[in-house]
Parts: C-alpha cells; sequence; structure tokens
C-alpha cells in the first residue's frame, strides 16, 4: 500500500505506480460500498466512484487517500497513515543520500524544492498525484 516503504519500483512508471494504489484503493471501496465509504470519511459520492472506478480527481489528496485506505482492517487512523507516508519519504531521501533539490530534478510535475519540502514535512498539503511523483523519484534512486 502506498503507506508503506518503497524500496524500489521494479522498472514502474510514475502510471503503473499511481495505477497499483488505484486498484488498491479501489479495493477498499469495494469491500465496504461506495456508500460506507462516503459515510466514514466525508468524500463526495462522486469522488468515491472514481475511485472505485480506479481514477483519482485532480484535486484527491495524500489525506483524502488515507482517509479510504485507513477503513481497510489493520490499517491506522488517516492522519496516521499521511504521517507514516511522509516519514517513509523522508527515510527514503535519508537511504538514497538525496536532498529536496535532488528530488525536484527528477520529478516529471512542477514543484520547486520548498514546496517538495513543506509537501514532504507536511506543512502544505499533497495531493495524492504529487505523493505518487514523489514517492517514485525516491523510490527509483534507492541504492
Amino acid at each position: 500500500m502506498f503507506h508503506e516503504q518503497r524500496h524500489d519500483v521494479d522498472g514502474l512508471s510514475v502510471d503503473d505506480l499511481r495505477a497499483e494504489y488505484a486498484q488498491d484503493l479501489a479495493a477498499v471501496v469495494d469491500a465496504n460500498g461506495i456508500d460506507a465509504v462516503v459515510d466514514e470519511t466525508g468524500l463526495d459520492r462522486d469522488t468515491v466512484a472514481s475511485i472505485a472506478d480506479e481514477r483519482f480527481p485532480a484535486a484527491f489528496s495524500l489525506q483524502d487517500a488515507a482517509s479510504v485506505l485507513s477503513l481497510r482492517d489493520g490499517v491506522a487512523d488517516p492522519d496516521t497513515v499521511v504521517e507514516i507516508a511522509c516519514d517513509h519519504l523522508l527515510l527514503g531521501m535519508t537511504t538514497g543520500v538525496m536532498d529536496v533539490d535532488a528530488v525536484e530534478s527528477d520529478l516529471a510535475i512542477d514543484l520547486d524544492a520548498k514546496e517538495v519540502q513543506q509537501k514532504i514535512e507536511r506543512r502544505a498539503p499533497m495531493t495524492f498525484d504529487e505523493y505518487v511523483h514523489v514517492q517514485h523519484v525516491i523510490a527509483s534512486r534507492q541504492p
């Protein structure tokens, strides 16, 4: 799942990684039902239906993904999932001997180093797509 430590991307593209996570989150919606996910997460029905179809709206955040994932048995609450996910990004940067400038240089999206740092440190909101891009860069640079 997306909040676990990722040591490599096994040749996956960003789109492949996003699709993997889309399948995982769609499975949570399938197991719980759209109405239950709407009730438990506070996400609107259209957003949850998109997740069920393995798509993410542009504004879908890391916190939104964590809210859905937390409905799976054995998964922590959404705030803890976000904390773990971001901590694993920082750990991956340490293991890969990377700083935010190195992450920025490999990103296929428009985030500068300061924005990357703020998002990883949870001082600025992060979309799920931004998270997937940042995680992909970090995991692809692991020794």
